[in-house]
């Protein structure tokens, strides 16, 4: 009930603006202020007028008084600037303190005329418990009463007992292009927000290296879900600068990525294909090309990635999305400076296309040959590396060189990517809305991540559509 009373201040969904506090002041709502999600008040600069004169500062709002007191905030200073107290309802509040330590506190009385006024002044305690709750510097927070109207409360109730997703997927089709266009260009910006916030953590990890944090990104998304921790793991502790002394020898970078991998290790190899691994030619040079280059560069042989093999594709192998990034790599075509010159769809997915070297062209794994393909990257492959990995790193690259014309050439290239296909984007397409781009799309994965799964529909421009219909019976 308290998220749904904060839904209401912040939209000033209320009779009127102007409230009767508990000591019977008039109250006026000029600004609700801003909503906070962290700990503290929950609106920040907010702007009230009480009996005629303009007051600013913090809002707390409770189901019930009690809760102040119950959640501490009497004793905590980072309450002390709130400047009002909503409540739902407003029965006499409970209270922890004596009328000693009440009287104590307001008067700064004496001890001696305390006790001998104990009958008057407990009277008068009891009549402060009915104005305001009370802040660690004992000052008295007026307080109004606010109700939530029930036309709210039933459409809300309506959203969180459908099963159904979206689970206010009966407006959709009433939505104005107006509401829909607004939400879906902010969902599409917090969803590259918080993927720069994924890259930077990356990046912190790699000591500032731009270059090696996209090489890992790059390496995660083509694990494409099954692969895509191990990948990324193998790709930060990849030596990047030993790496590009060779980069001209695509042999030698095959048994660098490889080596590191753990795939040149017979001993790691499943039972039943050990003969026939270590009895490969193309295995052999390898194991001895990376045992030179790993005493050359004084490697240390990290604990290999636990790869995933099963219920997947041949052409989803790790061995194949190493070989594919070791041909990238070779053609400088994992560089950042590189993406960086991309200034179109056309030349980005040049750029990402790949394929392998000739002697994976006829195996998926070592020692066990299969019919020749080129095992180029498809087009949705592509579409997806630059979706979830080329255009967040260019974002926040942009955003970490305060480089606003990069950013919103990220966001040009999202919107001429093509629409992703899969079952949220289906689920959405099945109640009406259409998706024209690759950024609507990413937008309703934010959507459903963030909002729909939290069941956070207070917060969602689509739900506040749903909960402020009052002229129907609840959806």
């Amino acid at each position: 009930m308290e998220a749904l009373l904060q839904y209401c201040w912040k939209h000033r969904i209320f009779p009127s603006p102007t409230f009767t506090a508990a000591d019977g002041r008039e109250i006026e709502v000029i600004d609700p202020g801003l909503q906070n999600f962290d700990a503290g008040p929950d609106f920040f600069n907010a702007k009230i007028r009480i009996a005629g004169e303009t007051w600013a500062g913090n809002v707390e709002i409770h189901t019930r008084r009690e809760e102040w007191y119950a959640h501490g905030h009497d004793r905590d200073a980072a309450y002390d600037n709130v400047i009002l107290h909503v409540v739902r309802s407003n029965p006499p509040a409970s209270r922890s303190h004596t009328c000693r330590e009440e009287m104590a506190e307001y008067g700064s009385l004496q001890p001696d005329f305390i006790y001998a006024n104990e009958g008057r002044l407990q009277e008068y305690a009891a009549s402060q418990s009915k104005v305001g709750v009370k802040t660690s510097a004992g000052r008295i927070v007026p307080e109004i009463s606010m109700p939530v109207p029930q036309y709210i409360e039933d459409n809300y109730a309506a959203l969180s007992a459908t099963d159904a997703y979206p689970p206010c997927y009966r407006i959709i089709p009433e939505l104005s292009p107006v509401v829909v266009t607004s939400w879906m260009a902010a969902l599409q910006t917090e969803r590259l927000m918080r993927k720069t916030e994924d890259i930077t953590k990356t990046l912190n990890l790699l000591n500032g290296d731009w270059e090696h944090t996209y090489f890992t990104a790059l390496a995660r998304s083509m694990g494409f879900g099954s692969n895509s921790d191990n990948l990324e793991i193998w790709a930060r502790n990849m030596p990047l600068n030993y790496a590009s002394h060779h980069r001209d020898n695509l042999f030698q970078i095959e048994a660098l990525f490889f080596g590191q991998a753990g795939l040149l290790n017979v001993a790691a190899v499943h039972e039943r294909m050990k003969l026939e691994t270590a009895a490969d030619p193309y295995f052999q040079r390898l194991s001895n090309e990376y045992a030179y280059l790993s005493h050359k560069f004084g490697l240390q042989q990290q604990r290999p990635p636990q790869w995933k093999f099963m219920r997947m594709r041949p052409q989803n192998f790790p061995h194949i999305r190493i070989a594919q990034l070791a041909r990238l790599f070779h053609e400088r075509r994992a560089s950042l400076s590189q993406l960086l010159g991309c200034t179109d769809v056309r030349q980005l997915k040049a750029l990402l296309g790949c394929g392998v070297s000739e002697y994976w062209e006829t195996h998926y794994t070592f020692g066990h040959e299969s019919r020749r393909s080129s095992k180029q990257l498809s087009a949705s492959s592509v579409n997806s590396i630059a979706i979830n990995c080329a255009i967040p790193i260019l974002f926040a690259y942009g955003r970490h060189n305060a480089d606003e014309n990069l950013c919103q050439r990220a966001v040009d290239l999202l919107e001429d990517l093509p629409a992703e296909q899969n079952n949220i984007i289906r689920l959405w397409q099945e109640v009406g809305l259409k998706m024209h781009s690759a950024a609507d799309t990413q937008a309703l994965i934010q959507l459903k991540n963030r909002y729909c799964d939290r069941r956070d529909c207070l917060r969602c421009r689509f739900g506040h559509e749903h909960l402020r219909r009052n002229n129907r019976k609840p959806l």
